[in-house]
């Protein structure tokens, strides 16, 4: 162990230091928007691939229902066990208990409702739901991921903690393509490819934690806030690399090809940034605050001096140490509002159906009846649009404040999904439909996109910023449930003769006017609030009385 106090001999400061540091952490959230929109290009193909072949075998279509019911149950105890942890922390022993014990009946009894009292016949109920599940699966690793990530945070540390993501990263991309020569469950070929999509689920989640984690602990204080919102740039942009390498490998390419071997390319192309994640991440150094708390001081104040001068490494060290010794307070220390805000937020950015459209806007563009090369391609618009108005949000949000832009972009993602909808419904499947959906893009993109991360660094004070974890498990749960709830949505055939695939989008609309009534009732605004600030205003009589 390295007691010793900081050494700090000589200054080697440097900004494109700083820079490569920061270029490496984002290659995580890259990856991140990378494993969850791959499944975009795919999503026609897996459903030719593995699904439709169960109705012509009656006993691997048993098997696999009876292998889907195995890995949904394993879900819902999955989030159980996140849930319950939470509630523990929340309160005493016994109110902790009881609440737990309503958790697991309320969640027991849906997924018995739902898929474990299901006969074992490919239905059409059956199979949109296994599909739905299957498209989804990623989002069962993220959310174990992101529980998982503040221990392996503490433990392994910042850097291992992303080497480990890159190595799920790689392996998911192999496994998801040749999951039949790479069955280790010796189970169906579908539930091989779940396996490794959740694998890769595992390493999102990690990433989604520990790249921002690690950028915000490297970065000096004046450019912190500029280099941590480029993490969030890097996942969508992500998001528009792969809709790309997903174009390009489908391009002149006969639909049988890619519903047999273009499917697996676009999952084995994630191999290429994971190895370049990996082996960037090598030559990185721990961060000074991780080095502090496993006691190597001397290491710590060597990496400091890397990142600023000498003063500066000495003040970083010891602000580091004396932060360290802040008492951390109970979670409800500022009343239940702050964490019910937390929640709404994550589950409202989720709800209003954003993620139906990365995921799903390739196969909601053959439902207009446009082949796949040409669903790629106008995915890619999407991408795009999604990118350029992220962009103009992060040096917006400073201007005209979160809550403003939080409840316009709500109403403007209310009309285009409503939009959707009535095209659909009418079947006016041209211009105008692609015109709501980029619609709806740009104003989620301005707002709930990006500021209801910036909302979240800031509605917690300092001495409950653990109670941040509950929101972003709330996010990938809602996340989860919107993924996996859109194809049976989608596909029911009842919805699909009384609404022509519009329902589901009513459904989000309603979502996005809800939104921003909560933001308008609820929410106070925090652009210019200091933390401390934030405490106060928890603490007034107004928010009390919720």
């Amino acid at each position: 162990m390295d007691n010793s106090k900081p050494v700090i001999k000589k200054s080697s400061s440097s900004k494109y230091f700083v820079a490569a540091l920061t270029f490496a952490a984002t290659l995580g959230g890259l990856l991140f928007g990378y494993d969850t929109a791959v499944i975009n290009g795919a999503i026609g193909a897996l459903k030719v691939y593995f699904i439709q072949p169960l109705h012509e075998n009656v006993d691997s279509a048993q098997s696999v229902i009876r292998e889907y019911k195995i890995l949904a149950g394993f879900c819902f105890a999955i989030i159980a066990v996140l849930v319950n942890s939470f509630l523990f922390r929340l309160y005493k022993f016994k109110r902790a208990a009881i609440l737990s014990f309503v958790v697991i009946v309320i969640l027991g009894f849906i997924a018995w409702a739902r898929f474990l009292s299901i006969p074992n016949v490919l239905t059409p109920s059956v199979e949109n739901s296994i599909n739905g599940f299957t498209i989804a699966s990623a989002l069962i690793g993220c959310i174990f991921g992101g529980a998982m990530g503040g221990y392996i945070s503490q433990s392994l540390g910042r850097k291992k903690g992303l080497l480990l993501a890159s190595v799920l990263f790689f392996i998911s991309a192999l496994g998801s393509a040749w999951p039949e020569v790479l069955n280790f469950t010796t189970g169906e070929t579908i539930s091989s490819f779940i396996v490794y999509r959740i694998l890769g689920g595992i390493g999102v989640g990690i990433a989604s934690m520990l790249s921002p984690m690690y950028i915000a602990e490297i970065a000096p204080a004046n450019i912190r806030g500029k280099l941590v919102s480029w993490n969030q740039f890097a996942i969508i942009f992500g998001m528009l690399v792969v809709y790309f390498v997903n174009y390009f490998i489908a391009k002149g390419q006969a639909e049988d090809w890619i519903n047999q071997t273009g499917w697996r390319w676009m999952f084995a192309s994630e191999a290429i940034p994971a190895t370049l994640f990996f082996v960037m991440m090598l030559t990185v150094p721990e961060t000074p605050r991780y080095l502090v708390m496993k006691n190597r001081h001397q290491l710590a104040g060597k990496v400091a001096l890397k990142i600023t001068d000498r003063g500066n490494a000495s003040k970083l060290i010891e602000e580091i140490v004396s932060s360290l010794k802040e008492k951390k307070a109970n979670w409800l220390s500022f009343g239940g509002l702050v964490i019910f805000i937390g929640i709404m937020l994550s589950v409202f950015q989720q709800f209003v159906g954003i993620n139906v459209v990365l995921y799903y806007s390739s196969e909601i563009f053959r439902n207009m009846g446009i082949k796949t090369e040409g669903a790629l391609l106008q995915t890619i618009v999407v991408g795009m649009i999604n990118l350029i108005f992220t962009v103009l949000a992060i040096f917006t949000v400073d201007r005209f404040g979160r809550k403003p832009l939080m409840i316009i972009g709500a109403l403007c993602m209310a009309i285009g999904m409503a939009g959707l909808g009535l095209m659909f419904y009418t079947g006016h499947l041209g211009m105008a439909a692609l015109l709501f959906m980029l619609f709806y893009t740009a104003a989620f993109a301005m707002s709930w996109g990006p500021v209801t991360w910036v909302m979240l660094s800031e509605i917690f004070p300092n001495s409950i910023r653990g109670a941040l974890s509950i929101a972003v498990a709330a996010q990938w749960i809602a996340n989860l449930t919107i993924s996996w709830t859109f194809e049976i949505l989608d596909k029911d055939v009842w919805l699909i003769q009384h609404f022509s695939h519009g329902f589901a989008y009513w459904i989000y609309a309603l979502m996005g006017i809800l939104a921003a009534w909560f933001m308008w009732k609820f929410v106070p605004e925090t652009k210019g609030k200091t933390l401390e600030e934030m405490g106060s205003i928890w603490k007034n009589d107004n928010y009390n009385d919720y």
